[in-house]
């Protein structure tokens, strides 16, 4: 079997764990959610498996390098992170029911890269500039925030949908977690993301003078980036300067999370050295 089709099983396992913690939420029953769980775990082991049987792929075919170096390899590498990270939160944590609104963001990635005709799943020779032993440290650092990112934001929609009538214990809103504890997680995952972005920004910058003698060129993909970082580091400052809190982070962590997706996908739109992302 390829890695390619052992990814696109992925795709339908993440779907499944999506349909399943969905089921959970809206017909109450919290058993669905340890199903979910299991269902989650393979399908990360089962992406595990095919990124790295795409890496020995890519060896076999002389070409050898990470798969990370292209819109379909970057997007299966954000599913897994997204599922690895979510996977740690739900089991030190407890709150199952997250999953009904970070999974679905995993699926459609997925969905996205092994779906959509306008993006390759072949696995292609490096373009020069990629040809670093960066590449690892920049791409993993910057998704793994990226997958934080993600997961605060699928937190930050519960909060403010929870918000709109905090006393309700029945419903759907009655097993949605606390108002308090979900704001402490997405101030969490902001955290944990936005020091992995700062180490993606960094080790890009190093990159970048090693291949192009320039530290910071202004390319879009840099500038968004740099502008992903202010919107999560005002986040940061003002729920530790300002006291703020509930809505207000929310609303923060889903403008950050607007501006990756802007600087994932927008920015491939434009002329730039990380124009390659769009094959």
């Amino acid at each position: 079997m390829s890695s390619s089709a052992l990814l696109s099983i992925a795709t339908f396992v993440y779907g499944l764990a999506a349909f399943f913690y969905l089921a959970a939420l809206i017909f109450r029953k919290s058993r669905l959610t340890l199903v979910a769980r299991w269902i989650v775990v393979a399908a990360v082991l089962i992406t595990t498996m095919g990124i790295l049987l795409r890496w020995v792929e890519s060896y076999q075919m002389g070409i050898g390098h990470a798969p990370l170096s292209n819109l379909y390899e970057s997007l299966v590498f954000f599913s897994w992170t997204a599922g690895l990270i979510y996977l740690f939160m739900e089991l030190k944590y407890k709150k199952a029911l997250i999953g009904a609104f970070v999974t679905p963001i995993a699926f459609l990635a997925m969905a996205y890269a092994s779906l959509s005709p306008n993006i390759s799943d072949r696995i292609q020779p490096l373009v020069p500039a990629l040809k670093s032993n960066w590449l690892i440290a920049h791409v993993a650092t910057c998704f793994f925030g990226y997958a934080a990112f993600a997961v605060a934001f699928g937190v930050s929609i519960m909060y403010l949908i929870k918000a709109r009538n905090p006393e309700k214990t029945s419903g759907i809103l009655g097993h949605i977690p606390r108002l308090e504890v979900l704001d402490e997680l997405t101030h969490r995952m902001v955290l944990f993301g936005f020091l992995f972005l700062t180490a993606g920004i960094i080790t890009g910058a190093v990159w970048a003078n090693s291949a192009w003698g320039s530290y910071w060129s202004w390319d879009p993909k840099e500038t968004w980036s740099l502008i992903t970082w202010f919107v999560y580091a005002t986040l940061l400052h003002a729920r530790l300067m300002r006291g703020w809190q509930g809505k207000q982070i929310a609303y923060l962590s889903v403008l950050g999370f607007s501006a990756v997706l802007f600087t994932y996908f927008g920015v491939n739109l434009l002329p730039g050295l990380h124009s390659y992302g769009k094959v």
